[in-house]
């Protein structure tokens, strides 16, 4: 069996739902389908939860009349068969009719999420649906039902496994079972939300409980490329990436995976491959335990970076110092990129900036401090430690005249990290495509 995982984007429409029917269905085999809410609906719904926080009741119900007539349009559009078309419309028209009541009451976090979960709830029942109405067996099967976290919000595996293989032997002999990416049920039974990397995560973790052949996640882009598109002329999807290079890039910046998704995937050992629902014969990217030995796989960069380094009182202890800096860090929850530490001083980088000023205040009774805003991390990924040695060298030398503040090597044997100016990202990144893989002198 294998897992397929769709986007927002690639349920967008009425003609992108029948686009990932053919696909799901065009093998004959198995397959356990997750899909996202469609394009622009999650949105829609947070401007509602938006307005219901601030008690705009006449706003809210508003936006509500809006979406549910873009939905009225989309049902019209999907179904060929007056039964299906009314029976979706019926399911649709509830889930409009549970929007509204929420005008009508206290609105707090908790009604929140179940309004975000109808993005989904929509999308996963018009699929089956749809395959229904094509002939296809299709059994959807509720997230709410399996999907579960623990009292520390992380995903409760062992239940997770036990409730889904249970629902797969009560549900035999369908070609097809959907769910929903996202939503989950916590450890007190309320509906919330897997948090990092959503629908992906969903599709992992089915993954690993199902021990599936392997987990396909569509998005609109054909793999994870060697460096950014968007910003950096010439790049090409990367065929082949190990679990570990794949984390790193997507640690740092890397939009199409989210770094901790794939994790239940790599300890069950299910290779995932990422492919494109527009280009749907591209390749690809796949990863999997595999590495290739001596090859630099891709560049990734982080935005908005802070710098920060704290130079030690006289006297402080370096083991005391550092503890002191990374409880200040660990005071306002704020996960720090890359460190360098020398002789009674140590650096800092991190990207969540909304306690900088808090943190920045409780570092100067350690230490002088000095910040450093608008800074990037530029993460070049590969097998950096194989017998082919110097590839540090060679990156170092390739951004000979751009000032790197900051490099941090060793601490993994995939990647160098090297902190750069915002103003110095774009011009950084052409330089190092140009040399690691395609060999021109910067």
């Amino acid at each position: 069996m294998k897992v397929m995982k769709f986007g927002g984007t690639s349920v967008g429409s009425p003609e992108r739902i029948k686009n990932v029917a053919a696909l799901v269905t065009k093998s004959g085999e198995q397959t356990f389908v997750v899909l996202s809410a469609m394009s622009g609906t999650t949105n829609a719904l947070v401007e509602i939860c938006n307005h219901l926080y601030r008690k705009e009741k006449t706003q809210a119900n508003k936006l509500i009349d809006t979406l549910e007539e873009k939905y009225r349009n989309h049902i019209d559009e999907l179904y060929e068969s007056e039964t299906w078309r009314e029976k979706t419309h019926a399911y649709a028209r509830e889930v409009f009719e549970y929007l509204h009541s929420f005008t009508n009451d206290i609105f707090t976090s908790y009604e929140e999420k179940n309004i975000l979960a109808q993005g989904e709830l929509l999308s996963t029942t018009m699929m089956t649906n749809y395959l229904t109405e094509q002939n296809i067996k299709a059994m959807l099967l509720p997230a709410l039902d399996f999907m579960k976290t623990d009292k520390y919000g992380e995903p409760d595996q062992p239940y997770i496994r036990k409730k889904l293989t249970g629902l797969m032997d009560t549900h035999q002999g369908y070609q097809i079972y959907v769910t929903q990416g996202f939503i989950c049920r916590n450890a007190f039974g309320e509906t919330d939300n897997l948090q990092r990397g959503g629908s992906d995560y969903t599709a992992s973790l089915i993954g690993a409980a199902l021990q599936s052949e392997e987990i396909q996640i569509w998005t609109d882009i054909d793999g994870m490329h060697n460096n950014d598109p968007r910003i950096v002329e010439k790049t090409s999807p990367v065929r082949q990436l190990s679990f570990e290079e794949a984390a790193e890039l997507a640690f740092f910046g890397a939009k199409i995976l989210h770094p901790t998704c794939i994790q239940p995937a790599k300890d069950s050992g299910v290779p995932v491959r990422l492919l494109n629902t527009m280009q749907p014969e591209a390749e690809g990217t796949l990863i999997s335990q595999e590495t290739c030995t001596g090859t630099i796989k891709a560049i990734a960069a982080k935005d908005d970076m802070t710098a920060i380094t704290v130079h030690a009182g006289k006297g402080t202890p370096v083991s005391t110092f550092l503890k002191q800096v990374f409880d200040a860090f660990e005071h306002y929850q704020t996960p720090i990129d890359i460190a360098c530490t020398s002789q009674g001083g140590v650096t800092l980088s991190f990207n969540d900036n909304r306690h900088r000023d808090d943190i920045v205040e409780e570092l100067k009774n350690i230490g002088t401090v000095e910040t450093e805003p608008d800074c990037c991390v530029i993460c070049v990924v590969g097998d950096l430690f194989s017998q082919e040695a110097g590839y540090d060298a060679v990156i170092l030398n390739t951004l000979r005249d751009i000032p790197v503040k900051m490099v941090s090597y060793g601490a993994s044997e995939h990647n160098i990290s090297l902190l750069v100016s915002m103003t110095d990202k774009k011009e950084a990144l052409q330089r190092l495509s140009n040399t690691l893989f395609y060999h021109t002198e910067p």
